[in-house]
């Protein structure tokens, strides 16, 4: 695969995460914040963060 056709389906992953990401917070009623334009940046990362990343921690963390 050429640097292009990598570049231009990475796009179009990340974008159709993004949607996933909102849609899916859409659909259930809570608030999506930053994670749709995170995951616009890092992909299934970001969605992963979105999945699993709980606010009500007391650490912060994971």
């Amino acid at each position: 695969m050429d640097l292009a056709g990598f570049l231009a389906a990475t796009l179009v992953a990340h974008t159709g995460f993004a949607i996933f990401v909102a849609g899916h917070a859409t659909l259930t009623d809570t608030d999506a914040g930053n994670w749709p334009y995170l995951t616009l940046l890092l992909g299934l990362a970001g969605v992963a963060g979105y999945f699993f990343y709980d606010e009500t921690a007391d650490s912060g963390r994971i």
